[in-house]
C-alpha cells in the first residue's frame, strides 16, 4: 500500500523578497523540498503591508513559480510575520492542582498557562504565540512536561509574543486575496530557528540574528527554549539607502553595487580596485574605491549589531550564551559581516544555513531561505512546532490560548 504524501507550504513575506517553499513528506521520512518560488516584494515596508494590491501580486508570483516547479497546487500556507510592531514578554502563572490525589493533568497545564497569559494587553494588540519555557512543581523548577507528576502547586514560566492586530490582519488579508488559506502565522525568527539552529546550541545558549531587507529579527535561546525575541526595524535596505545617498546613485544600482562589492568591515578591503558608479538623472558615471564603499556600509552594519546586542543583553542569560551568535538572512551573505559581528558581540559567530530537509535541499542551502524552510519545518512538527507538548493543545478550540489558529480565526472566520 502506497504511503500517503503530505504537502507543507512555507510563505516568507519579506520586505525585499517573497519566497514560497513547497515540501512533501511521507510518514517516517524527512520532508523533501519539491518547489521553490521567489518574487521581488513590493508593497511592504519593514515587514508591514503598506500596499495591499502589490503585496497580493508578489505573493501570487512567488506561489505560481513554486507550483510550476513542484507540479502540485497550493491551497493553504504557513506564513511568517515580523515587523517592528512585535513585542515579547515573559510571564508567570500559578495555580493549585485540582485533583484530590494531587496528580497533575493536562487540564491543570492549560489552566496554569491561561493564568500566565492573564496580562494586560492593549486592545490593538493580539497574542501570536504563548510558549511555555518551564514548569515549576512545588518549588522544583526546570520541568518541561509536568503531566503525571504529583504536586500541590503548579507554576509556569511562559514567553508571550504579541503583534499589532491590523498588521497581522493585513498579512492574512493579502494571502487570502491571493486565493490561499492561512494555516498558521508564525513569528519569523522562531521559524528560522527550526532551520538553522542545532539542538545542542539551543541547550548551551545561542542568539539568532536573521538580517533581512527591512528588519533584523533577534531570538535568544537557552536551555532548549526561547527566552527573548525582538524585531529591529533596520536591515539590508538601510545599507542600500546609505550607499544610494552617499554615492548619489539610483537605489537599484546601489543594491547591485552592495551585492557585488559590499563589505561590512573596511579593514578587510584594499583601496586599489576602483568600481564604476552610475550617476542620477543622466549625470556622468564616477569611479570610487571599494574601501570608500565599505566605510559607508560599516557604520550601518555596526549600528544594527549594536541594537541587536542591546536586545540580547536585556535578559540575564546574555553572559551564558555558550553557542555564541548565529547569523542568517540575505544580508548575512555580505563579506565581513561575521567578522564585524564577532567584534560587536565579543562572541563566536557562524553563518546559519537551512538544514534538516531533503529533495532540492541544495537549492535552499542559503541563508536567504532560512525563514521559508523554517516555516515548512514548523508545519511538519505539526502543532508542536513551537515546543509545546501535544497534550497541551485542544485542537480547534478557539478559546484555547495554545491553539495557533484561534486568534486569526477570530479575525476572519
Amino acid at each position: 500500500m502506497a504511503q500517503a504524501t503530505r504537502t507543507f507550504v512555507g510563505l516568507d513575506i519579506g520586505t525585499t523578497k517573497i519566497s514560497c517553499i513547497i515540501a512533501e513528506m511521507q510518514s517516517g521520512d524527512a520532508p523533501k523540498i519539491v518547489g521553490i518560488g521567489n518574487a521581488p516584494s513590493e508593497g511592504l515596508r519593514r515587514g508591514v503591508v503598506v500596499d495591499l494590491e502589490k503585496t497580493v501580486a508578489s505573493i501570487q508570483r512567488a506561489v505560481d513559480e513554486a507550483e510550476r516547479m513542484a507540479g502540485v497546487p497550493v491551497k493553504a500556507v504557513n506564513a511568517g510575520i515580523a515587523g517592528d510592531h512585535i513585542r515579547s514578554i515573559n510571564s508567570r502563572g500559578v495555580i493549585a492542582v485540582s485533583r484530590k490525589d494531587n496528580e497533575i493533568g493536562p487540564a491543570d497545564v492549560d489552566r496554569v498557562i491561561e493564568a500566565a497569559k492573564a496580562i494586560a494587553i492593549p486592545m490593538d494588540r493580539e497574542i501570536i504565540h504563548v510558549i511555555p519555557q518551564e514548569f515549576i512543581v512545588d518549588d522544583q523548577d526546570g520541568i518541561h512536561d509536568p503531566v503525571g507528576m504529583s504536586g500541590v502547586r503548579l507554576e509556569a514560566e511562559v514567553h508571550i509574543i504579541t503583534g499589532a492586530v491590523t498588521s497581522a490582519k493585513n498579512i492574512c488579508r493579502a494571502i487570502q486575496r491571493a486565493g490561499l488559506k492561512v494555516q498558521d502565522l508564525v513569528l519569523e525568527p522562531l521559524a528560522s530557528s527550526h532551520a538553522v539552529l542545532e539542538p545542542d546550541e539551543r541547550d548551551l545558549g545561542v542568539a539568532l540574528l536573521d538580517i533581512g531587507g527591512g528588519t533584523t529579527d533577534v531570538a535568544v535561546f537557552f536551555e532548549g527554549t526561547i527566552r527573548h525575541t525582538a524585531i529591529i526595524p533596520c536591515g539590508g535596505a538601510n545599507v542600500t539607502n546609505d550607499i544610494a545617498i552617499g554615492l548619489r546613485t539610483p537605489i537599484d544600482k546601489a543594491e547591485a553595487i552592495k551585492i557585488q562589492y559590499g563589505c561590512a568591515l573596511a579593514s578587510l578591503v584594499s583601496s586599489s580596485p576602483a568600481l564604476l558608479v552610475s550617476g542620477v538623472g543622466g549625470r556622468a558615471d564616477r569611479e570610487i574605491s571599494r574601501h570608500v564603499l565599505s566605510s559607508m556600509i560599516e557604520p550601518r552594519m555596526e549600528e544594527i549589531f549594536a541594537l541587536a546586542n542591546k536586545e540580547v543583553k536585556k535578559n540575564h542569560f546574555a553572559e551564558l550564551l555558550g553557542g555564541g551568535v548565529v547569523l542568517t538572512g540575505g544580508t548575512s551573505l555580505m563579506q565581513g559581516v561575521a567578522e564585524l559581528a564577532e567584534q560587536v558581540f565579543e562572541m563566536p559567530v557562524r553563518l546559519g544555513v537551512p538544514g534538516g530537509i531533503g529533495g532540492l535541499a541544495a537549492n535552499v542551502a542559503d541563508p536567504r531561505f532560512a525563514t521559508g524552510v523554517g516555516l515548512v519545518l514548523h508545519a511538519v512538527q505539526g502543532e508542536n512546532g513551537d515546543g509545546i507538548p501535544t497534550q497541551k493543545r485542544a485542537n480547534g478550540d478557539r478559546r484555547n490560548p495554545l491553539d495557533p489558529r484561534r486568534w486569526f480565526e477570530d479575525l476572519f472566520y
